[in-house]
């Protein structure tokens, strides 16, 4: 008889809970047969392969996560290479340094970019377009609600898809970094998995 292999055990990605739209990235992530976990508290890091942090508020968040203690976690977690992925107010959070940041604003850092809050304006400029994604065949097609924009980039950031029509062509909306990945618009939204199906890969990686 051929010999059994156990089956490839669960891939737990953990989605920061405090803010935003948390339930559409937890769909997404066990559509691709990851095992989601809601992340609320500082205990709830142990044992994750990769964490999510959705869109939502960025100074919100920012304040939610010091007040859940979870700051200096969250920053050991990616200091320690954990993948993260970080979509909209996400890509905030991950970002070193922020051109219109409010005073008391703190982020967790990792990725060397800086990054411009609601750059393609409020609410009422939302818009979607096809973009052309680094390592994608087809064009994704990207939903940017009150985004953020890359406005610099270490040297070490790969940059993964810019804006390719209107006032804002050029503009870069999607990076990665090591284990750092980042966009500017919303892939939850769309029923496209793809750039989560990357992040997938990256978590089972390690």
């Amino acid at each position: 008889m051929p010999p059994v292999h156990d089956p490839q055990p669960p891939l737990v990605v953990g989605v920061l809970a405090v803010q935003g739209d948390v339930r559409e990235h937890v769909r997404v992530l066990t559509a691709l047969g990851a095992q989601p976990r809601t992340v609320r508290r500082p205990g709830e890091l142990a044992g994750i392969q990769g964490l999510v942090i959705p869109g939502g508020e960025s100074t919100t968040m920012d304040k939610l996560v010091r007040a859940f203690d979870l700051l200096d976690p969250l920053r050991d977690a990616i200091a320690g290479g954990l993948p993260v992925y970080g979509s909209c107010a996400g890509m905030i959070m991950l970002a070193d340094r922020i051109v219109d940041q409010r005073a008391d604003q703190q982020t967790l850092g990792g990725l060397d970019i800086t990054v411009r809050r609601n750059a393609f304006g409020r609410q009422v400029d939302s818009f979607e377009e096809d973009i052309a994604f680094d390592g994608l065949v087809d064009p994704l097609h990207a939903v940017f609600i009150r985004a953020p924009w890359v406005e610099e980039v270490g040297k070490d950031v790969t940059v993964l898809a810019r804006v390719e029509h209107g006032s804002a062509a050029g503009r870069i909306v999607a990076v990665r970094q090591g284990a750092l990945l980042a966009t500017s618009f919303h892939p939850e939204v769309t029923g496209d998995t793809r750039v989560h199906g990357l992040f997938v890969e990256m978590c089972r990686a390690g």
